[in-house]
């Protein structure tokens, strides 16, 4: 069977509805949020989203909290390393 979507992707169930900007906006957070991560225990690719902010990995079987609709959120990832760089400032200190 082949390719029955050429531009719009997943959104195509949508047809003409909502406009091409939102479908567009729409496609990006489906398609993040439907595709498999990297375990940070295990290694392997297989974190899929359980439901919003749930995160599930099949393999070592581990449940870790995450973004509505992608694993590590770009807020997420700004406060750890914050968090990391302070934990090293204040070690220094000490």
């Amino acid at each position: 069977m082949g390719k029955r979507t050429k531009k719009v992707g997943i959104t195509g169930k949508y047809g003409t509805r909502y406009g091409s900007t939102l479908r567009k906006i729409i496609r990006k957070i489906e398609v993040s949020q439907h595709s498999s991560y990297r375990c940070a225990f295990c290694g392997k690719d297989s974190v899929k989203r359980q439901c919003t902010g749930i995160w599930n990995c099949k393999s070592c079987r581990k449940v870790v909290a995450g973004g509505a609709y992608m694993l590590s959120t770009p807020a997420a990832v700004t406060a750890r390393s914050t968090i990391g760089r302070l934990r090293k400032v204040q070690a220094e200190q000490v």
